[in-house]
C-alpha cells in the first residue's frame, strides 16, 4: 500500500511584502539569438552578486520555436526590486534595450503579496500572459513607470 501524500505549504509570514516577477524575452529576428546568448551570462553574473532583497532567481523556458526564455524572481519587497533596477548593470541594460531590442521582444509581470499587479510588454506580438485576456494600453504618462502602474492597479481594484 502506498503511503499517503505529504502536503506542505510555504510559511510566508517572514515576507509580508513579497513580490514575484516573471520576465521573458522572445527571439523575433535571427539576431535575437545572439542577444539572448549575450544577456544570459550577464544576468547570471548579476544574480551571483546577490542583490539586496533578491530571495530567489529561477531560469525558465517558455518555448523553443521561437526561443522564448525568462526567469522568475522572488524579492523581499518592491522597494528592493525598484532600487536594483536603478543600479548598473540593469539601468544600462534597459536603456540599451529601448534603443535597440536586438531582434527580441521583452515582457514582465509583477505580482504582490499585499495585492496588485503590474506589467510591461515591449514589442510582444503575439501576446503573452495577461496581455492575452486584458485590454492593452500605451505605457505613457501615469502608466510609464512600474511604481505608477502598481498604484493605478491598486486604486482600480478598490
Amino acid at each position: 500500500m502506498a503511503s499517503p501524500p505529504v502536503r506542505t505549504t510555504a510559511d510566508l509570514s517572514a515576507y509580508p511584502d513579497l513580490v514575484v516577477i516573471y520576465l521573458g524575452m522572445r527571439v523575433e529576428e535571427p539576431r535575437g539569438v545572439e542577444t539572448l546568448q549575450t544577456l544570459g551570462p550577464q544576468i547570471e553574473a548579476t544574480v551571483a552578486e546577490k542583490p539586496d532583497g533578491l530571495l530567489l532567481h529561477e531560469r525558465l523556458m517558455y518555448g523553443d520555436d521561437p526561443p522564448h526564455v525568462g526567469m522568475r524572481q522572488y524579492w523581499r519587497d518592491f522597494e528592493s526590486l525598484l532600487a536594483w533596477t536603478l543600479t548598473l548593470p540593469h539601468k544600462q541594460w534597459w536603456t540599451d534595450y529601448l534603443r535597440d531590442r536586438g531582434g527580441t521582444s521583452f515582457w514582465h509581470e509583477t505580482y504582490f503579496r499585499r495585492g496588485g499587479f503590474e506589467s510591461i510588454y515591449v514589442d510582444v506580438e503575439p501576446a503573452v500572459g495577461m496581455a492575452l485576456f486584458a485590454p492593452m494600453q500605451r505605457a505613457t504618462g501615469p502608466m510609464f513607470g512600474a511604481r505608477e502602474r502598481v498604484a493605478a492597479d491598486r486604486s482600480a481594484a478598490v
